[in-house]
C-alpha cells in the first residue's frame, strides 16, 4: 500500500516549490499540483517498454502505463527522483535520459506536473516486485491496436500521442 504520509512537493505550473503536500492531500482530490518524472524507454529496435500497475496502487490499478513513472519526494530534483525510480522500479542503472517536455495532467483527483524524458536501452530490465505487476517491450503498432481500449492508463495514451509526434513517430510503425 502507498504511504498516504509521504510528502511531496507542491509547486507551480512552472515547477517553483510553494510548499509540500502528502500523498494523501495530493490524491485525496486536493488539486494540488505536484511534480512527477516518467521514463518512456525504447530498445534499439524501436520497442517501446511498459510497466503493468499492481493491483493495490491508488491510482490506475491494473492497467498498462509508461516505463517508468514516479514521484519527486520532497527537497529532490527532479532527475535525481528520475534516476531513482527507474533503478527502484526498474533495475537500471546505467542509461542516458534525454528530456522531452513538462506538462500539466489533471485527473478528477489529482494534478500532476509530468516531467517526460525517454531513453534508449538495450540491457536487461528487472522489474520490482515490489513496485510492478511486471513489464514487456511493445512494437508501436501494438500500442496503437490497443489505445482506447481501456488497457492503458490515460495518461499514458495522451502522453504516447505528445511523444509520438514530438519525436517525429506520427505513423507508429516505428522510431
Amino acid at each position: 500500500m502507498d504511504n498516504r504520509e509521504e510528502l511531496f512537493p507542491w509547486v507551480e505550473p512552472d515547477g517553483t516549490v510553494i510548499g509540500s503536500i502528502t500523498r494523501g492531500e495530493a490524491h485525496g482530490g486536493s488539486m494540488k499540483l505536484h511534480p512527477v518524472v516518467h521514463l518512456h524507454l525504447f530498445d534499439s529496435d524501436g520497442r517501446l517498454y511498459l510497466q503493468k500497475r499492481p493491483s493495490w496502487k491508488d491510482i490506475q490499478p491494473g492497467r498498462w502505463d509508461t516505463a517508468c513513472g514516479g514521484h519527486v519526494d520532497f527537497g529532490e530534483d527532479v532527475r535525481v527522483a528520475l534516476v531513482r525510480e527507474v533503478r527502484e522500479e526498474l533495475g537500471i542503472t546505467e542509461f542516458s535520459p534525454q528530456y522531452v517536455t513538462s506538462y500539466v495532467f489533471e485527473s478528477s483527483r489529482e494534478r500532476e506536473l509530468v516531467n517526460v524524458f525517454t531513453a534508449t536501452f538495450d540491457g536487461p530490465v528487472c522489474p520490482s516486485a515490489a513496485e510492478l505487476d511486471g513489464g514487456r517491450f511493445w512494437t508501436l503498432a501494438e500500442i496503437e491496436a490497443s489505445m482506447g481500449k481501456d488497457v492503458f492508463t490515460p495518461n499514458f495514451e495522451g502522453e504516447y500521442r505528445r511523444i509520438v509526434s514530438r519525436l517525429g513517430m506520427a505513423d507508429g510503425s516505428g522510431r
